[in-house]
């Protein structure tokens, strides 16, 4: 059987073409209809890692600007924006077929000590105090059409359990705040840059399903077509994210097609190391104009 986190380390490997041009596999395994937005956020930053030395990406703002086409690779062209004394600052373009389908502009720091507070972590139970989620998908999975189940179901390279379990197939409205325990699903060596790429592709798993709880949808009900429009994190300390981290999100506003998300990510311990923020489609299917 094939291991999905050896199959994203490997996509996580972009092949550098030039000095400022890489390549990555288009085919991630999340979907079979396009790729997985957080797949191109987390290649995107791995190749502007590739042209950074000494620093740590502090923070990244993206845009997706068309789908990924699943079928082929996608060319990632790394701009050296600036090198300074104390950041340095990458511009990123995803191209396919020969049109950008996103960018990223990705900015590291040098490491520096400083004032520190933080936003306590939500009291939750821990992972290993919640019912077994991968039984409660193989039970939804049972009421979803043939065609849909496949993808439900596809194996992950991301663990993960919901604290407030959700019935994605027959939703009920629900709050616009909710939280989900997640890691990679095994051990992974590797320096802080790819545990920071391994937790941008996570990062964008569940967050958009925020706008759509109080409404009483989900992304497998066919009734809603859902897309990331753009993704921001803000990485605040260091990631080892083949340990358990509590994402708790909310969803301040939805309107206008568009569903606004907000993320806080905690270690265990209570440490917060990153936040996110994403904008995305959240537009009825009877009103299918293209995006």
């Amino acid at each position: 059987m094939t291991d999905p986190v050896a199959t994203l380390l490997d996509i996580l490997d972009v092949e550098r073409l030039e000095k400022n041009l890489f390549r990555g596999r288009g085919e991630g395994g999340e979907t079979t209809r396009r790729i997985f937005g957080g797949q191109v956020v987390a290649q995107a930053l791995a190749a502007a890692y590739r042209t950074v030395e000494g620093r740590q990406c502090h923070s990244l703002h993206s845009y997706f600007l068309r789908p990924g086409d699943p079928s082929v690779p996608v060319i990632y062209e790394v701009d050296r924006a600036r090198d300074g004394g104390s950041f340095t600052t990458r511009r990123v373009v995803a191209i396919q077929h020969g049109r950008p389908i996103f960018n990223l502009a990705a900015s590291f720091h040098v490491e520096e000590e400083g004032q520190s507070h933080q936003h306590p972590m939500p009291a939750v139970p821990l992972p290993a105090d919640l019912p077994d989620w991968r039984k409660e998908r193989e039970r939804m999975a049972q009421h979803l059409p043939e065609e849909r189940r496949a993808d439900f179901l596809r194996p992950s390279p991301i663990e993960a359990c919901p604290v407030d379990p959700y019935d994605y197939v027959n939703p009920s409205p629900a709050d616009g705040t909710h939280a989900w325990w997640f890691r990679v699903a095994r051990p992974v060596e590797g320096p802080a840059a790819l545990h920071q790429c391994l937790m941008a592709y996570a990062s964008d798993k569940y967050l958009l399903g925020a706008s759509l709880r109080p409404h009483g949808e989900s992304y497998v009900t066919g009734n809603i077509m859902t897309a990331s429009l753009d993704h921001a994190i803000w990485f605040h300390n260091p990631v080892r994210f083949d340990e358990w981290h509590l994402y708790a999100m909310d969803s301040p506003f939805a309107g206008h097609a568009r569903g606004f998300t907000r993320g806080a990510i905690y270690t265990a311990e209570g440490v917060l190391v990153a936040s996110v923020a994403q904008e995305g489609l959240v537009r009825p299917l009877k009103d299918r104009r293209k995006r």
